[in-house]
């Protein structure tokens, strides 16, 4: 199992080899994304990075990825520059031999994530999942929601059976019975919840749930003024959305492929703004890093510390 948390060069000649040919120069800024990256979204509609980037010499192309730890795959692959991911990814690919560098954090937002089981279950706990399967996407923030809130209900992560899954096939192994409960991210969370799903814990005291900018330190050391232009555009959505998260869901309904109050919803309860990191923060993933070490789950031990960037 340890094995398979490497990052092989095959990735880099198989799957992503499209992407490598695309973003090998210098003056293309690659961003990696996912559907709950709703400031990235947003800047892709509308068209603003483009706009700032191209008087410095710069052209944008866009990735969407399912969930970290494949874009993860990608940027160490060179497939992308500019990667956004929960608080585990990184430490998966720092494990794994990846140059990360911690470029920027979300704030805290736990309510963005959760440990859903089907409208008919009657599993109500935490603790009640005791020999249960458990869907998760492998190396996610909800891979590490699920192992703390597991460890904070008085039983051990091999408790669980976890079963490990990308938020697609996740929720068909979920909506079948395939699986007992499911630890998953909004939107996924919100498109759930609308289907019957039942919380049974959220990551309120659990974790605190950040969101990451991350690039390969070679990159972001030569590139850094695209990256600060990036992160002002991110901080002025960010900015923008709290007093107007409908209009966002509006806008963004199409491009995510979700109804607009399914995505209202999930704006609703989450937090908005960005960050340069902090010590506290790194001190929170040396927590995630130690956490998955201990549980055998990273092959060797990680100094967070490292990653950081200024």
């Amino acid at each position: 199992m340890k094995r398979r948390l490497l990052l092989t060069a095959s990735l880099a000649a198989g799957a992503f080899a499209p992407y490598i040919a695309r973003a090998a120069t210098k003056g293309t800024l690659k961003i990696g994304y996912q559907r709950s990256s709703t400031a990235l979204v947003l800047l892709k509609s509308r068209g603003w990075l483009e706009t700032k980037l191209a008087p410095i010499g710069y052209d944008v192309t866009w990735a969407l990825f399912p969930s970290g730890p494949p874009m993860l795959e990608a940027l160490n692959a060179g497939a992308v520059n500019l990667a956004f991911t929960g608080e585990t990814p990184p430490i998966f690919a720092q494990a794994a031999g990846t140059p990360v560098v911690y470029v920027a954090n979300s704030v805290p937002h736990p309510h963005g994530e959760a440990i859903l089981v089907p409208a008919a279950s009657n599993i109500s706990t935490v603790a009640a999942l005791k020999g249960k399967k458990v869907a998760v996407a492998k190396g996610s923030s909800a891979n590490y929601l699920l192992v703390s809130a597991v460890e904070k209900a008085g039983l051990s992560f091999s408790d669980i059976t976890s079963v490990y899954l990308q938020p697609p096939d996740a929720r068909a192994a979920f909506q079948s019975g395939d699986v007992d409960a499911w630890a998953i991210w909004d939107p996924f969370y919100a498109a759930a919840e609308q289907a019957g799903a039942k919380k049974i814990t959220d990551a309120t005291g659990i974790v605190p749930n950040h969101d990451f900018y991350l690039s390969r330190r070679d990159f972001a050391t030569a590139n850094h003024n695209a990256l600060d232009t990036v992160i002002s555009q991110i901080e002025a959505i960010e900015t923008w959305l709290p007093n107007n998260r409908a209009a966002a869901a509006t806008e963004l309904a199409p491009s995510i492929g979700l109804p607009q109050p399914l995505l209202l919803h999930s704006f609703e309860r989450s937090s908005y703004g960005v960050a340069k990191i902090s010590a506290a923060v790194l001190q929170d993933q040396q927590k995630v890093a130690d956490t998955f070490y201990k549980l055998g789950l990273i092959p060797s031990p990680v100094t967070v510390a490292t990653a950081a960037w200024s």
